[in-house]
């Protein structure tokens, strides 16, 4: 009869680590003691798996540069999102003009000190972070909002820098590491 509660035991024990590995999450197990009885308790956590080896001083920068830009790039998909809807209210393409230009002047007070005060692996990761947000390129925004030879112009000043307006988002491939940070950032763990 022992040998068979020992048994039974130690699958209740490893049933649910077994299962949550399955599922891709680590489990964390304790007895308590509740009422006189002896009962197992899992405490089920999130477990992100790095896709390759990192270098540790690459990571603690890009979690930087994350920390910083992210906040900027939902900012940026909020106010578009209440730009094009306050654009659909208005009747002229001249009221509409006005109102880009009067929010333009607004974003540049609001935020040229801190994007001047960006390093350009900031800005990049910022490119890439409103494509993840608005869905459209930086360089697709400025030309729906300005206009293609203001589009063209940036492009051409990004470029001399090395960088690219219509670089796109790709969490399943390039961006996949940053896709996980993100995820781990809004989860509250970085």
């Amino acid at each position: 009869m022992k040998p068979l509660l020992v048994i039974l035991f130690a699958l209740s024990l490893s049933a649910p680590a077994l299962h949550a590995q399955e599922r891709g999450i680590y489990t964390r197990i304790t007895q308590e003691v509740i009422h006189g009885d002896t009962v197992t308790v899992a405490e089920l956590m999130p477990v992100f798996v790095f896709p390759r080896k990192i270098d540790t001083r690459r990571f603690a920068k890009l979690v930087e540069n994350l920390k910083k830009v992210y906040p900027i790039a939902k900012e940026a998909n909020r106010l578009l999102q209440e730009m094009e809807k306050h654009m659909g209210t208005l009747k002229t393409k001249r009221e509409q003009q006005l109102f880009t230009k009067a929010m333009e002047r607004k974003l540049k007070e609001q935020y040229a000190p801190v994007l001047r005060r960006m390093t350009f692996s900031q800005g990049k990761l910022l490119i890439k972070l409103i494509d993840r947000e608005t869905g459209q390129t930086s360089y697709a925004l400025v030309k729906e909002l300005r206009n293609g030879f203001s589009a063209f112009l940036w492009q051409g000043v990004g470029r001399l820098f090395g960088m690219n307006l219509k670089d796109t988002y790709d969490p399943t491939g390039d961006d996949e590491f940053i896709e996980i940070l993100i995820r781990l950032y809004e989860a509250g763990y970085l």
